[in-house]
């Protein structure tokens, strides 16, 4: 009776694998990371834009119009994250 485990075709092929989702988990982390500084820019960005564009009285109801759509956006993707890993 011979292990799968040891036999060397199959530990070649699963090593490859292992390199393979390291590689793509590493790779997905950095593409993460710049897209959280991405969007921390766009958001500090945003916020002073609506600053400069928009008069004094109503800049806090812009500020929280955009808030609000912020965290809509980021809920439905929560949800959609958590809807799928469950």
């Amino acid at each position: 009776m011979t292990d799968d485990h040891d036999s060397p075709a199959t530990g070649a092929l699963t090593d490859g694998r292992d390199v393979r989702e390291l590689l793509l988990k590493g790779t997905l982390f950095v593409l993460a990371v710049l897209a959280v500084v991405a969007l921390f820019q766009f958001y500090t960005s945003a916020n002073a834009a609506i600053g400069q564009w928009i008069a004094r009285e109503y800049r806090a109801l812009f500020r929280a119009a955009f808030n609000l759509v912020v965290l809509l956006a980021t809920g439905i993707g929560i949800s959609l994250v958590v809807r799928e890993l469950s």
